[in-house]
């Protein structure tokens, strides 16, 4: 009746120990231990794990808090709104342990914001919801009636799946006067069951014995197992065969092939003839199937896998039965020990907590969880744990047993390297050693840490003058080491120190320059600002560089004649040959070359008369006298710049030749404009006296005016810049003007003219020259030589 009634005694403990549970902290390990029983049903209440790990219940949602157990089932729940630990799914202890003394499933309780593991094992306790079993139904034995008293004849015990007192087991039989039933402890504390002979047997009364044999565990309540025993009484052979000793040891290692020899053990039987030929047998006919044993040799060899870690340890009954009629038997038990050998790599269970890992991330910062175990024992079970290659920024830190965390160790910087390639290698102490790896690919997340950098620190742009209006004069460009948003850079102009609106525009997105209106070299030669370049991070970061737009001259104004004012001069012959007659006085508002003007006579122009090429000059080419008579020249003279496309004015020179009481008028005009011929006077002396003293007082203001004239030019020619000035300085007659290189923001141009440049020309420093077709000549211009060819020459 005890196997029917087993679902309710099961039942009915549940419900006498279902609030049993006990908490307890291991001191010094940080390990939360809990206990429960198997079989409990779902919801049952564990502990309060929120509460013994000091945690707020209404922080636990927001920290994300979850639980992972190790191996296969989920056995635990946590209710997130009080922090208990119940009971999530059925627990079997025989399952989930089969017979180890210690039963528990560990727990990882994981949080984060910031990040914190926790461990706790909850202690699976037996209940008594297994019977004892007996692996047949019926045992059957054959016992002599020559048999004395005392005799005995084992039997196959029954099993519990149950630990401690719930496999404990009481046997008992039905009444009977001839036999009993007794368990016997070898030095081993191997228990045996024995059938005893209480009193002699008689065949001819009872040649069968029909027995019930009850197993009692001794849970609570009891569970029990029962087997029919048919002992079958035989006459004869009166002597059964004797092992020499009860019980051998044996230690084997595991592995071992098929065919190898574990044991030979010896029996004797004091009979003769046949009933002392043996026979050997398993009595329970070995249930591993792993070893084999010979009939008529009694040598036990393997024929299957030997496993310690299936198996540490085999209890086997032998059994040395004689052909006498009936048979005796002799018992013996054979301890084999199996011997552990490193045949298992420690196997390992890799978790990534943060991918891709954030390149700001602190040192400390836990990237994976790694735990680790091995089926072997002693050496071969215990297992390093180590990363590969060397050097890079992660280390292990054990958390608990085979728990490891992979910890970032140093600081990251996603531009040097943008991702890790690692591998995690668990190595056992066995000899020969067992290892097993893990590879684990981290890539590093991007941070706006840089700012974006232009290709060069400065920009230096030349623009020619009188350009179109919205021309692309230039691109800048700025890299950022970023990459998304972070590397995507826009530009824009710093106008917090110059308006620049109404001259230069930059597009946003590709950097590039555009002039808003024609730049006018007389006006404008130089701006400076400053471009900022910021990318689209959070915050976003910007850096700025300095640009130089210098305006390049074209050859757009021609030559400006000026010529003397007030009356006629007189001169008195004879003249002598390079005598100075007279000056032209002309100037250019462009600059460098398209400046510089040289003079020269129409071809029209008749006479004694030379015009210097870059003074103006007017001289005669021979000694004039009394000869010439009173004669009138018109020169027509003719004044050029050097530009590419060159531009010239004309100016017309009337020269009267006077001799004795007559003077000689010398007007010059600008074009369209008259002379006015002095009146002569009939007296020589006095009209020769006036006109030394005209002469002479014409000479000296013309040369203050020419000395103001400079002075003013000097100061006019100051442009107008930003910190500091541009400086004219005068060369020689036939040099040119040089041009110092001090410039800053030029936002306008000079007003008024400027002095005389007949003399003076202006070379600006680095200014490329450019080709017919608008290309660089690398600072190089076709400049004329004295005698008159084409030459090339570059600038100071």
């Amino acid at each position: 009746m005890g196997i029917p009634r087993r679902g309710f005694l099961v039942r009915r403990q549940l419900l006498q120990l279902v609030l049993f549970h006990a908490v307890s902290w291991e001191m010094g390990s940080g390990l939360l231990h809990y206990s429960v029983l198997e079989e409990s049903q779902h919801g049952t209440f564990v502990g309060r794990i929120a509460q013994d790990l000091g945690l707020e219940v209404d922080e636990l949602m927001h920290r994300m808090f979850r639980m992972e157990s190790q191996g296969r089932g989920n056995y635990f729940e946590v209710n997130l709104q009080n922090g208990i630990l119940f009971v999530n799914s059925r627990i079997d202890r025989e399952e989930l342990c089969v017979k180890n003394a210690d039963c528990a499933v560990h727990l990882e309780v994981i949080m984060d914001k910031p990040l914190r593991i926790f461990h706790a094992e909850v202690e699976i306790k037996d209940i008594n919801d297994n019977p004892p079993i007996f692996s047949a139904g019926k045992q059957t034995l054959t016992v002599a009636e020559s048999m004395l008293p005392g005799a005995h004849f084992p039997l196959q015990a029954a099993t519990d799946a149950d630990i401690g007192s719930n496999s404990q087991r009481k046997y008992k039989l039905n009444s009977t006067e001839f036999f009993a039933v007794e368990e016997k402890v070898n030095d081993q504390h191997s228990i045996s069951l024995v059938l005893v002979l209480n009193k002699p047997l008689d065949r001819e009364k009872i040649a069968v014995h029909h027995l019930l044999l009850t197993a009692t565990d001794g849970g609570q309540p009891e569970l029990t197992g029962r087997v029919h025993l048919e002992i079958t009484v035989i006459d004869a052979n009166d002597n059964a065969p004797v092992f020499n000793q009860p019980v051998y040891k044996v230690k084997l290692f595991e592995n071992v092939p098929d065919g190898t020899l574990v044991i030979h053990p010896n029996s004797t039987d004091l009979d003769e003839g046949i009933n002392q030929e043996i026979s050997y047998s398993f009595t329970n006919n070995d249930p591993s199937n792993i070893f084999t044993i010979d009939s008529d040799t009694g040598e036990i060899k393997v024929k299957g896998k030997v496993d310690f870690e299936e198996n540490s340890v085999y209890s086997i009954e032998i059994e040395a039965k004689d052909k006498g009629s009936p048979p005796l038997s002799g018992h013996c038990t054979i301890l084999i020990e199996i011997l552990d050998v490193n045949d298992n790599a420690p196997e390992m269970l890799l978790k990534s907590m943060m991918v891709p890992l954030p390149e700001d991330s602190p040192p400390g910062t836990v990237v994976a969880l790694i735990s680790i175990s091995d089926k072997d024992s002693g050496a071969n079970g215990q297992v390093s744990c180590s990363l590969w290659p060397p050097g890079l920024p992660f280390k292990l830190v054990s958390t608990f047993r085979n728990y490891h965390s992979l910890v970032l160790a140093e600081p990251l910087d996603r531009e040097q390297v943008a991702e890790f390639g690692l591998v995690v290698i668990a190595q056992d102490q066995g000899d020969p050693s067992l290892s097993a790896s893990s590879s684990l690919v981290l890539p590093i997340s991007d941070i706006n840490d840089n700012a974006p950098i232009f290709s060069q620190p400065s920009y230096t742009v030349f623009v020619k003058e009188n350009n179109p209006p919205g021309a692309h004069i230039f691109t800048v460009s700025a890299s950022d080491p970023d990459v998304a948003e972070n590397a995507l850079v826009s530009y824009w102009l710093d106008e917090k120190l110059w308006p620049l609106s109404s001259y230069i525009s930059i597009h946003s997105e590709s950097g590039r320059v555009y002039a808003l209106q024609p730049l006018d070299y007389e006006e404008l030669k130089m701006l400076e600002f400053y471009v900022r370049a910021k990318d689209a991070g959070l915050p976003s970061l910007c850096s700025n560089v300095t640009v130089q737009v210098f305006v390049v001259d074209e050859n757009d104004n021609a030559p400006s004649v000026l010529g003397p004012k007030g009356g006629p001069i007189p001169l008195m012959v004879p003249i002598m040959a390079g005598q100075i007659v007279g000056k032209i006085h002309a100037l250019d508002a462009d600059s460098a070359y398209n400046a510089w003007l040289h003079y020269e006579l129409h071809e029209l122009s008749s006479g004694p008369w030379q015009v210097g090429r870059y003074s103006g000059e007017i001289s005669t080419t021979r000694a004039l006298d009394k000869a010439e008579g009173s004669s009138t020249y018109d020169l027509l003279v003719l004044v050029k710049d050097h530009g590419k496309q060159p531009q010239s004015a004309t100016a017309t020179l009337s020269v009267s030749l006077m001799f004795t009481l007559q003077m000689i008028h010398v007007d010059a005009h600008l074009p369209g404009m008259g002379g006015n011929p002095g009146a002569l006077v009939d007296n020589g002396n006095v009209y020769l006296i006036i006109s030394i003293c005209a002469v002479s007082s014409l000479f000296l203001l013309a040369v203050i005016i020419y000395v103001a004239l400079r002075c003013q030019s000097q100061a006019k020619e100051a442009m107008v810049y930003g910190p500091g000035t541009a400086t004219l300085v005068c060369a020689s007659e036939v040099g040119s003007w040089s041009y110092s290189n001090r410039h800053s923001h030029i936002l306008a141009g000079v007003s008024g003219e400027a002095c005389a440049k007949n003399d003076l020309m202006v070379f600006s420093p680095n200014i490329p020259i450019f080709a017919e077709n608008g290309e660089l000549r690398n600072g190089k211009q076709l400049l004329p030589d004295p005698s008159g060819e084409v030459s090339s020459k570059g600038f100071p």
